[in-house]
């Protein structure tokens, strides 16, 4: 593929577009499927056009071990495959710790996982049904992290395969209609907030901003359709698409928003 892909998307992604390239390429010349590891939004909506680019002889799908995950694997296919739930190579777990006198977050279970050593894209969500937690491993590490993660802090936890269906998460995403002047980052945050434009600019330079997991301190980056922004102390924003223009030349966006202050 020509790399004119390249001006769709910013530069810090062209990387991860590389890989896709690569990937798409392996699936055209060796004719077998690719299954990747687990995907944020905006990486899903990035290999997408790629594929979709390739024509109609190569097929992609996602999965993230339950319906409407967020954090997925994809599984770049010739036409001729016929892919089943098996081929995600997933495997869910519950989380067993005594409910009865302590209580878990995410950001406590995201932060224990990743102290080990374990690498973002080797697992997908981690959901609670308000008390129970679930997690979605890669099946290659399933052993490695049931073997390892035996403590979220001085919480003593042990995992158990999930037996029937994974359960429904619950969710504290609101979505929500808005529109903005442009898309810039500062210009996002200070609407969906409600902070002065000056506040949203000090909160980017100052670090505490990041765009799809990643720190961003320039205040005129470009937010785009799937990216998720995370603002420290405000809470965090999905971008769930663009819809167009107000007769008064506003951007209308629809977006997904879990506020810290409400």
């Amino acid at each position: 593929m020509e790399n004119n892909v390249y001006q769709h998307f910013r530069k810090d992604e062209h990387p991860f577009i590389d890989a896709v390239e690569d990937w798409v390429s392996k699936v055209e010349r060796e004719y077998v499927p690719f299954l990747t590891g687990f995907l944020d939004p905006r990486q899903c909506h990035i290999l997408e056009t790629i594929v979709r680019g390739q024509g109609q002889d190569l097929k992609f799908g996602f999965y993230g071990g339950y319906e409407h995950a967020e954090r997925v694997r994809a599984l770049i296919y010739p036409d001729y495959y016929e892919p089943t739930v098996e081929d995600y190579e997933i495997m869910s777990f519950n989380i067993e710790y005594p409910k009865k006198f302590t209580e878990l977050k995410h950001r406590q279970i995201l932060g224990t996982l990743m102290s080990l050593g374990i690498k973002r894209e080797l697992f997908g969500d981690i959901t609670t049904d308000g008390d129970d937690w679930q997690i979605h491993l890669d099946q290659k590490m399933s052993e490695f992290v049931s073997s390892q993660f035996d403590k979220i802090g001085k919480i003593t936890i042990r995992l158990e395969p999930t037996i029937g269906e994974v359960f429904n998460p619950v969710t504290d995403w609101v979505i929500e209609q808005v529109t903005v002047s442009s898309q810039r980052l500062d210009t996002v945050i200070s609407e969906v907030f409600n902070i002065s434009r000056q506040r949203s600019k000090s909160l980017i330079e100052t670090g505490k901003v990041k765009i799809n997991w990643m720190v961003s301190e320039r205040s005129d980056t470009p937010v785009e359709e799937f990216d998720q922004l995370s603002v420290r102390g405000f809470g965090r924003i999905r971008i769930e698409s663009v819809e167009g223009r107000t007769k008064k030349d506003k951007i209308r966006m629809k977006v997904s928003t879990i506020n810290n202050k409400r």
